[in-house]
């Protein structure tokens, strides 16, 4: 009964911030890519909310393979416009999901603050990276056929520093200062080389093991 009181409040939050992404494509046709960063960025405090509610492994993975599933449908028949429809090819809402749970798979949850790591830096980090970049005026250049900004780039350091310290204040400080900007400044560097969305897997998957890496050395 636990678990099952336990996913539907996951599953509750997921429908609010799908739905606040659907509503935003209503008022905003032409803005197809805040849509998609609404479930980018809100769907990042699910993983903590589970550490939080001691979803086991099983539960997890089982979830988080049939959210991977739905998000590879809906990629191929567009049920949800509001989380693919974007003007340019990209596999990154299907990496994001496929990070997670390789994850879950590897890692939780005795690795839980390494998962939440990862997730919450590609939700946050990336999310407003993009929001903010493509919005304010800043320096630009381009690497892969992909248009980067300082703004950007800055927010994503930034924003993926302050959440590592965060996570490593709350874990009793299981890395070092240099530890967390060593790992803030891979996930930056990954976010400029993400073609096709490659870096909604990468980001996760890197920040999470170099947690762990870090926090056994």
């Amino acid at each position: 009964m636990g678990n099952i009181l336990s996913l539907g409040l996951i599953g509750s939050w997921i429908a609010v911030i799908i739905s606040l992404a659907i509503l935003c494509r209503k008022i905003w046709p032409n803005k197809k890519e805040l849509s998609r960063k609404i479930v980018h960025i809100g769907n990042g405090p699910v993983i903590p909310m589970a550490w939080f509610l001691g979803i086991p492994k099983d539960v997890a993975l089982t979830f988080s393979c049939l959210i991977t599933i739905t998000l590879l449908i809906n990629q191929q028949l567009r049920i949800i416009p509001a989380i693919e429809d974007i003007d340019r090819k990209s596999f990154g809402t299907i990496g994001y999901g496929a990070a997670i749970t390789i994850l879950l798979f590897y890692m939780w949850p005795d690795n839980a603050a390494a998962v939440s790591s990862g997730v919450l830096v590609m939700a946050f980090g990336d999310g407003l990276a993009g929001l903010i970049g493509s919005n304010i005026n800043s320096y630009r250049w381009q690497i892969l056929n992909q248009k980067k900004s300082l703004l950007g780039t800055s927010t994503m350091f930034i924003v993926s520093f302050l959440i590592l310290l965060l996570i490593n204040i709350y874990t009793g400080f299981s890395l070092s200062f240099s530890d967390i900007l060593i790992i803030a400044l891979l996930a930056t560097t990954l976010e400029q080389v993400g073609q096709y969305g490659l870096d909604n897997i990468l980001v996760p998957l890197v920040v999470a093991f170099s947690w762990v890496f870090f926090q056994g050395a």
